[in-house]
């Protein structure tokens, strides 16, 4: 007997549950609290922000960890267009006297102070806190604002993190384009966009649990990134199967060469999705689309 795939992807398009969303809250108020708490931390210019999937709201249900940031504004990475804006700029800039060592330092002494030693695991990139009744379990990662100048006078503020073995060296994020982009595709394709990446993240998660290689090497960021490339027009079908079937055909299609996904982006549209130091490759996506399209039965 057949799947009954447009119920199981109806149940699968809805977000956590309300539980698991207060557990979500509560691990976030710790956390806040933890670094006001902290007499390093509390006075200085600090944003403790959620990213991630759970902000994004395309987190999927018995998969809902919280990504928290801690972003300080006291100090901030440049990034120039070219020398002469870089010249200018650096006339009136001073060296940091604050480290991104030392912010990272005091961020794992106020999550200690908070949670207990045996909670926080500290990890090149970000802080592991356990889960409990009370809390879901989240990774916090800590920031200095990044600054992608455009001029002398404008710049695009993002984040970014030196993880602890400098592999890479640095890591740059843009999670309020993000964000704004997402919520500007939901709108777009009448709240279909984001539950066809819960629906597609899941999948993933089922086909990596029936031992489907490439779906364990696919990052569900990837994922997200991939549906968002994806064009309005998929998601104008009357039911999800149809929907989800438009949206990998087109990422099929257009992953099938380098020269086709050249331009897509991330999310945020600041960073492209197939270039750079990225860790995954348009072969990598190709070949978890055609996995993905098969362990559905497309024909």
């Amino acid at each position: 007997m057949s799947r009954d795939w447009e119920s199981v992807f109806t149940t699968w398009a809805k977000g956590p549950s309300d539980t698991e969303k207060t557990k979500a809250e509560n691990a976030e108020r710790q956390i806040r609290e933890a670094i006001s708490d902290s007499p390093k931390l509390k006075n200085r210019n600090i944003v403790v922000f959620t990213q991630g999937s759970y902000r994004n709201r395309v987190n999927v249900r018995k998969d809902s960890d919280v990504d928290i940031g801690i972003l300080c504004y006291d100090t901030f990475f440049p990034e120039y267009p070219d020398d002469n804006v870089k010249m200018l700029l650096e006339k009136t800039a001073a060296d940091a006297t604050y480290t991104y060592q030392v912010f990272k330092n005091e961020i794992e002494e106020a999550l200690v102070a908070r949670f207990g030693r045996a909670s926080v695991k500290r990890g090149n990139k970000s802080f592991d806190i356990k889960e409990n009744t009370y809390r879901v379990e989240a990774d916090v990662a800590a920031f200095f604002e990044h600054r992608r100048y455009t001029s002398t006078t404008n710049y695009l503020s993002g984040v970014e993190m030196i993880p602890d073995d400098r592999k890479p060296f640095m890591v740059r994020n843009w999670p309020e384009q993000h964000y704004t982009n997402g919520v500007y595709k939901n709108g777009n394709t009448n709240r279909r966009y984001k539950r066809i990446v819960r629906i597609l993240k899941t999948l993933s998660n089922e086909m990596a649990a029936e031992g489907i290689e490439i779906a364990k090497q696919t990052p569900s960021f990837l994922t997200e990134c991939l549906v968002w490339n994806a064009p309005d027009t998929s998601f104008s079908f009357e039911t999800y199967k149809s929907m989800l079937r438009s949206v990998l055909a087109h990422l099929f299609n257009n992953t099938l060469t380098q020269e086709k996904c050249s331009s897509w982006g991330e999310v945020s549209e600041l960073k492209y999705l197939f270039r750079g130091s990225q860790p995954w490759s348009y072969q990598q996506a190709h070949s978890f689309i055609s996995a993905a399209w098969d362990y559905v039965g497309y024909e």
